[in-house]
């Protein structure tokens, strides 16, 4: 859908499991004015297939949806699922950065989990090590040289330029941390086949985890405890949620179980962060994707954990018409990566 006329350099492409989302804004970093957007359903297949005719079928579903916006921009930036990329924080010796981008090269073997031969690997510094005085920490993503051609194929193929491949939980994080939040937040993406944990400290992602339990599981457990079938499931999993108090608790008791497993994900990663950061504390929890829009989750969330819940809203640093706002609120929860993307400096 177009907002406002003019041209932007970029956009944001995002690449889901049954979607795809574009987002552009305008190039001035002060004041990100929303131009267009829009979404597309896509068939899972075609998101995850290797196939020629599955990626020509994803490539028409982008190009469609760029004619629908009105977007012209050939360059773009495109997400990585969380899934198909390595990311870690690493501690390594103080050096110049030259050194320091000649090390990470050396040692990139025992480092990321393909061989560094077949991988796009790209870094980050982040400062002082907070476990070793003579140390720097250091982010660190790769993703497998073969994955990344083959999107790149695909966007080429229908004439666009790639300008930056970057890890879908890294373009969360830019959405939905605000410039200057120092204290650490920790963001929970629910997707559907996975989950997105991230920890930020002073807006900076400083653990990231791809979870393999998403809003299908919940709409799975909920079909098979319950002897329902799976579209009735997911009328009832987000009409009622994790609400005692509908249908006698039954969606509750039949999710519970599911949603505790990503609990206790949740819980390891800001025990291993606390570990790290010893004398940081969690100061907000910020809910996106299928989490959002449950029923009774998000309090469920800050009673488990004692820390303040928000939801995300994606559009929060963006600028649009007021009379967009009811329409934007509406498809916030789906739209972070898409916009972290294009609030990239390129």
């Amino acid at each position: 859908m177009s907002l406002l006329s003019g041209v932007n350099e970029f956009f944001g492409l995002d690449i889901g499991t049954t979607g795809i989302r574009v987002v552009q804004l305008s190039n001035t970093p002060s004041n990100k004015q929303l131009l267009r957007y829009g979404s597309a359903p896509i068939e899972r297949k075609a998101s995850e297939s290797d196939s020629k005719a599955d990626q020509q079928k994803l490539a028409q579903a982008i190009k469609q949806l760029l004619s629908t916006t009105g977007i012209h921009a050939k360059d773009v930036a495109v997400g990585l699922p969380s899934s198909r990329v390595f990311t870690s924080i690493i501690d390594i010796e103080r050096l110049a950065p030259a050194e320091l981008g000649k090390t990470i090269e050396y040692q990139a073997d025992s480092i990321i989990p393909t061989p560094p031969a077949e991988s796009k690997i790209d870094w980050a510094l982040l400062g002082d090590s907070p476990v070793d005085a003579n140390k720097v920490e250091v982010l660190i993503t790769s993703v497998s040289n073969d994955f990344a051609e083959k999107r790149l194929d695909i966007l080429e193929g229908i004439g666009l330029n790639v300008i930056a491949f970057e890890p879908d939980n890294l373009a969360l994080a830019r959405s939905l941390i605000r410039p200057g939040t120092t204290a650490p937040h920790l963001l929970v993406d629910v997707g559907e086949t996975a989950t997105d944990i991230v920890i930020t400290m002073k807006g900076i992602p400083r653990l990231t985890r791809s979870i393999p339990t998403g809003s299908e599981a919940f709409i799975r457990a909920a079909s098979q405890n319950l002897n329902i079938d799976e579209v009735q499931a997911k009328d009832f999993v987000y009409k009622f949620g994790l609400s005692q108090e509908k249908l006698e608790g039954q969606i509750y008791q039949g999710i519970i179980n599911t949603v505790d497993l990503l609990v206790t994900d949740i819980s390891k990663s800001i025990k291993f962060f606390q570990s790290r950061y010893q004398d940081a504390k969690m100061e907000r929890i910020v809910l996106s994707g299928a989490a959002s829009t449950l029923p009774e989750f998000p309090l469920y969330i800050a009673n488990k954990f004692g820390i303040e819940v928000e939801i995300g809203n994606a559009w929060a640093g963006v600028a649009y018409p007021q009379q967009k706002q009811n329409e934007l609120m509406a498809v916030s929860n789906t739209f972070s990566v898409a916009v972290g993307l294009a609030e990239r400096n390129e």
